[in-house]
């Protein structure tokens, strides 16, 4: 499990995207709740969430919320990537000598995905994928946004409400 969990303040940082700019999770709190998703290119969980991820982007993009990938893998990977599963949220990258953004997250499997409140304080704190998880993150989205979930689900689609990182 990661060991940060809900309740914890999220520590603060500033990284590197892929196109070159720089992002801070402080300046993204401004806008609104943060969703962190840490992971690795070569991971199959990984691979299996992006795309249910990526929705939950879509369907928050003009919102006041901020969806932000964080790789562990270097630019050129982290862009393949990205193409591979049509991931179109913005992604950071921590530092593969060292992963100083995710050791100070306590991460030990990814992918791992933090909700992070305005305030700061980390909501929902998911290690693997996790569909209830998942589910509940857009539930917050939702209420942040005052409507509705946005459907991330499509009919007959067969997804698994669990898969360890």
């Amino acid at each position: 499990m990661a060991a940060l969990n809900a309740g914890a303040g999220a520590p603060d940082f500033t990284l590197p995207t892929v196109q070159g700019a720089q992002v801070s999770l402080r300046e993204a709190l401004a806008k609104g709740p943060v969703v962190l998703v840490f992971f690795k290119v070569s991971c199959p969980v990984c691979q299996y969430a992006a795309p249910f991820l990526e929705r939950v982007f879509q369907a928050n993009r003009d919102a006041n919320v901020t969806v932000l990938g964080i790789s562990q893998d270097k630019v050129r990977d982290t862009k393949d990537f990205m193409r591979e599963y049509d991931v179109t949220f913005p992604v950071a990258l921590d530092d593969p000598k060292n992963y100083a953004v995710s050791n100070a997250y306590g991460l030990t499997n990814v992918p791992t995905i933090f909700y992070v409140a305005p305030s700061g304080e980390i909501e929902v704190s998911c290690v693997g994928w996790s569909r209830p998880d998942v589910e509940d993150i857009n539930q917050k989205l939702a209420e942040q946004r005052e409507q509705p979930p946005a459907p991330l689900w499509r009919k007959g689609e067969d997804i698994q409400d669990f898969r360890a990182g």
